[in-house]
């Protein structure tokens, strides 16, 4: 079988996170949706999604066997991967009006919209799945207690240095290369991930559940309280709580990050903050770019959703609640608004458009910075958001 990931409508829902990415490549516990399916398929997988995101992420289909497509925002477990493995060709695994997974054939189109000449077969499993922005941080815990399942089942952890203080310590696995000296971790409430050549500095202070990816640093004396996940090269100090960065990004110093989600290359300035609770208890509402207006999220808690490439300066307060597109760099006194559109340049006092070639000066430094290209390819994707986000900064 040759497996493809496709984008359906949550693609719109889950904005701004998925403007440069599709629905796969999103980070929820250790490891992305794309990877976890990877892993229990044993085999790559390929995307259909947007247009100007094929280069990137291109759509290979098979003459030879069977494709099979998948929805993107449905996280697997092994009852469903049975399901999908037994769908014959014109066969389409529905739960609901979800369709979950489709098997064409040597047919190279699908569209999970007209399925009216497809044998449905209705799923007996009801699998995790990603809708809303909100979905990646507040379902984390389960998905981090799955990938750990998933990715240290059969193996042996490295051991732990005696100067660290340990609870839980059945539910701690390290990787190869990790460094964690002189730090206090609780994995009593939660799985506790280290991954490759990740380091904890001394002092720092976690209680799980987290997932600290490789090549990532907890700093001297930060303070993480799950379900909390530090994807790949992320740099983390201060006050983390159930939050999920992507991978790329750094939030290097003292202030709060907490019921949040962070795209890639975006950088948090020192002691900045987020609030996650409104004062009067109420539900958060968060900006849709789907309906194009403030939608109800049904939680109390509810912090920051920022989009890759985007930054903020020292000391800025984001108010409960807060969606920031791509490449918005914030700054100044004061609360920015509830929403801030993609290239938007300013803060509370105003905003004007962040210059693209601006903009790409800088990623290309921080691409340097990973020894990384800032190829054409991105740039070509950027540009497209810039276009795409236009409406919203007039």
């Amino acid at each position: 079988m040759n497996f493809i990931l496709f984008d359906d409508n949550t693609r719109k829902n889950l904005l701004p996170l998925t403007f440069t990415r599709p629905v796969a490549d999103i980070r929820i516990g250790i490891l992305t949706i794309r990877e976890k399916w990877e892993r229990m398929l044993d085999t790559k997988t390929s995307t259909k999604t947007e247009d100007y995101l094929s280069a990137k992420y291109p759509l290979q289909f098979a003459i030879d066997s069977d494709n099979v497509w998948i929805n993107a925002s449905v996280c697997p477990d092994k009852n469903l991967l049975e399901e999908i493995k037994t769908l014959l060709p014109n066969q389409v695994l529905v739960l609901s009006n979800i369709v979950l997974a489709a098997n064409t054939g040597n047919l190279q189109k699908f569209n999970f919209n007209e399925i009216e000449n497809f044998s449905q077969i209705q799923a007996m499993s009801n699998p995790m799945r990603v809708e809303y922005p909100w979905d990646v941080f507040s379902k984390n815990g389960d998905a981090i207690n799955a990938d750990f399942e998933l990715i240290t089942s059969g193996r042996k952890s490295q051991p732990l240095s005696s100067t660290n203080q340990i609870m839980g310590f059945e539910n701690i696995f390290v990787e190869e290369g990790a460094i964690v000296e002189c730090a206090i971790l609780n994995a009593s409430t939660g799985k506790i991930y280290i991954g490759k050549d990740a380091e904890i500095m001394e002092g720092a202070i976690v209680r799980g559940p987290l997932a600290l990816c490789e090549h990532s640093t907890l700093k001297l004396g930060a303070k993480i309280y799950g379900p909390t996940t530090i994807g790949p090269h992320s740099k983390v100090g201060g006050e983390v709580n159930n939050s999920v960065i992507l991978g790329y990004s750094n939030k290097g110093h003292d202030g709060f990050l907490g019921n949040s989600v962070l795209g890639e290359w975006c950088n948090i300035g020192a002691d900045s903050n987020n609030s996650n609770l409104k004062n009067n208890y109420a539900d958060v509402k968060l900006w849709n770019y789907e309906k194009e207006r403030f939608v109800n999220t049904g939680l109390t808690f509810c912090g920051l959703i920022m989009g890759d490439h985007s930054k903020c300066g020292i000391n800025t307060m984001f108010n409960t609640g807060t969606v920031v597109g791509v490449n918005a760099n914030i700054f100044g006194a004061g609360f920015p608004r509830n929403f801030v559109p993609s290239f938007s340049w300013g803060g509370a006092a105003g905003f004007t458009t962040y210059k693209i070639s601006d903009a790409f000066e800088v990623a290309s430094r921080v691409f340097n910075r990973r020894n990384m290209e800032f190829d054409i390819i991105e740039q070509d994707i950027l540009t497209h958001v810039f276009q795409l986000t236009e409406k919203y900064r007039k």
